[in-house]
């Protein structure tokens, strides 16, 4: 049997799918997997900074609409990239696995952490969330709009474009460049977006036979972990244009939820953290979302919203 999977060409994206096709080897020997890249509009279009593009799914829209078409049979994405579905969706998450660390990596020239560096300094990142962060601990240095996969932004360092980049620690692990980590943030101070560091295998809800092959290479702590961050992203009707930082950790048969909003110019930070039972992950999303709105969440979101629009 020979299975077709969509996924992006970036080197990261093949090497993120071959670690899924990996595991699924394991457990089915016999199976054999066809691997079909995609081109997405964020493939195509590497100059717009991200959230000036007025669409959800700028990594993914196009693979799934291949895989509704019958094209491939399944998906895998980075589980970051991907909006909450909507109940009606004729596509599920089959399968998350295990998650590698959700945390973020700072790079920056000569080694020099977020803290020490020039109030001359440049930092890169095509993130809301993390300008707005960058800005709340260091009010004092640019923070620069940046695209292109992980070694494109490396290279601006090295360019003398910008001093240092933001991005996903578990990115630079899968791509074997941890040696160049200069710190890696605490998730209360540098928060991670909802499901950083998680894969998303996605597949037609009416594919039985697949969603039974996939939800073999299920993680359930890592499932209730990224559950509670979207659920939360959800209620909040948060997205690239009202960002939001959520960090869930599931362990033993509790799991914590910390999440953060911040103004546009950084300088007002809500936080909010709460802890449950597993099985209350959702609940969990839902409960640290009314927290924050609680404690003026709203007129943060009405902030971004005003500058940025809404999708």
């Amino acid at each position: 049997m020979i299975l077709n999977v969509g996924t992006r060409g970036s080197r990261l994206s093949i090497i993120q799918t071959e670690f899924v096709l990996k595991s699924l080897k394991a457990l089915f020997p016999k199976l054999e997997f066809k691997i079909k890249v995609i081109k997405t509009m964020g493939d195509v279009e590497r100059r717009k900074p991200l959230f000036t593009m007025d669409r959800k799914g700028i990594f993914e829209k196009e693979i799934d609409q291949a895989l509704l078409r019958g094209e491939i049979d399944f998906a895998v994405h980075s589980l970051k990239d991907v909006p909450t579905f909507d109940e009606q969706c004729e596509i599920v998450l089959a399968a998350i696995p295990k998650r590698d660390s959700p945390l973020e990596a700072l790079i920056s020239r000569d080694n020099v952490p977020l803290k020490m560096l020039p109030k001359t300094a440049t930092v890169g990142t095509s993130s809301l969330r993390r300008m707005a962060q960058i800005k709340h601990l260091r009010p004092d240095i640019k923070v620069k709009p940046i695209r292109g996969n992980v070694d494109t932004r490396i290279q601006k360092i090295k360019r003398g474009e910008v001093h240092a980049i933001v991005v996903a620690a578990a990115g630079l692990e899968r791509l074997e460049l941890k040696n160049l980590i200069t710190e890696v943030f605490p998730p209360e101070t540098l928060t991670p977006p909802a499901g950083q560091g998680a894969l998303a295998v996605v597949a037609r809800k009416d594919r039985n036979d697949i969603i039974e092959i996939l939800s073999r290479i299920d993680h359930p702590l890592t499932r209730a972990e990224v559950t509670a961050e979207r659920t939360l992203i959800s209620a909040m009707e948060g997205g690239c244009h009202f960002p939001i930082g959520a960090y869930a950790h599931a362990k033993g048969d509790r799991i914590s939820l910390y999440s953060c909003v911040l103004s546009v110019d950084g300088l007002n930070k809500i936080e909010a953290t709460a802890e449950a039972a597993i099985s209350e992950a959702e609940n969990l999303g839902i409960r640290v979302a009314h927290m924050l709105l609680e404690r003026g969440a709203e007129e943060i979101k009405a902030s971004w919203r005003e500058k940025y629009g809404v999708w």
